[in-house]
């Protein structure tokens, strides 16, 4: 598997090494020397943090820390730094701030590709082991995977999201359409009622028994029918003036009889012809 598109992992998300695998990768780095009579005599500096310790690292030692491009450290560096720069940083910080450093993503492909790691001056100091790279390896893949599912459930969550959106979406126009449906049924229903109503030889009383409407509401009903009505009509684009009312237009034809004698004399020409 490459790794040349290995995924950089957040800090926060990327799970710490087990300590099969921090242990050739990162405690082979940050194993500890005796501590020396110098040490005692060394006045105790403030702790630092482990980016302030980076900070001062790329500083002093730029050919190794520094750049974008991690590099693989020679084994026990720790005692290199100490000796190169006594009493600036202390067992617990470097300690802590080589855990992090080997254990970032970066790290970890530097060292599957490297061909040797590196001093504090930027020059080969020592062969990376097989099993180095092997559980460097492993580790990518691991955290490869663990992103892959994590990007595969983003994706599962943000479809779920779109069919639940596209759903309410659906059910949303379905009972506007209903609704819709609905009011003009009932106007249908107005309409009919008027028509009835106006044509009707029964009185008031028996009028609205027979349509099951209380007689206090017919006067309301009815007054809603006609103003229905009469905006209807207005939102009808107007007829043209030379337009033949629909009623009219058989009536301006000529009978079908006197069209078929008319037609007689010619089809007896065409014969002749």
């Amino acid at each position: 598997m490459s790794t040349s598109d290995t995924p950089i992992v957040p800090e926060e998300t990327a799970q710490p090494v087990a300590e099969s695998i921090a242990e050739p990768v990162v405690e082979a780095a940050v194993e500890p020397v005796a501590e020396t009579v110098a040490d005692a005599a060394v006045v105790k500096v403030p702790e630092m943090t482990p980016s302030e310790c980076a900070r001062q690292l790329k500083e002093r030692f730029p050919a190794l820390f520094a750049g974008s491009a991690a590099k693989p450290l020679k084994l026990r560096i720790q005692a290199d730094i100490k000796e190169r720069a006594p009493g600036v940083f202390t067992k617990a910080v470097m300690s802590a701030f080589l855990r992090r450093h080997t254990g970032t993503t970066a790290y970890l492909i530097a060292l599957t590709k490297a061909e040797h790691r590196v001093d504090l001056d930027g020059q080969p100091a020592g062969e990376i082991t097989d099993e180095h790279r092997q559980v460097a390896q492993e580790e990518l893949d691991r955290r490869r995977a663990v992103h892959q599912e994590r990007r595969a459930q983003e994706a599962q969550a943000e479809r779920a999201g779109r069919d639940k959106a596209r759903a309410e979406e659906r059910a949303a126009q379905q009972q506007q359409r209903a609704e819709q449906e609905l009011q003009e049924q009932k106007r249908r229903n107005r309409a009919q009622l008027l028509r009835d109503f106006e044509k009707t030889t029964l009185t008031r009383a028996n009028f609205c028994v027979l349509k099951g409407l209380p007689e206090s509401d017919l006067d309301r009903v009815l007054e809603q029918a006609r103003k229905e009505a009469a905006e209807w009509a207005a939102s009808r684009p107007p007829m043209p003036a030379d337009a033949t009312p629909r009623d009219d237009r058989h009536a301006a034809r000529p009978p079908r009889r006197e069209m078929q004698a008319s037609e007689a004399p010619r089809q007896d020409k065409r014969r002749a012809r």
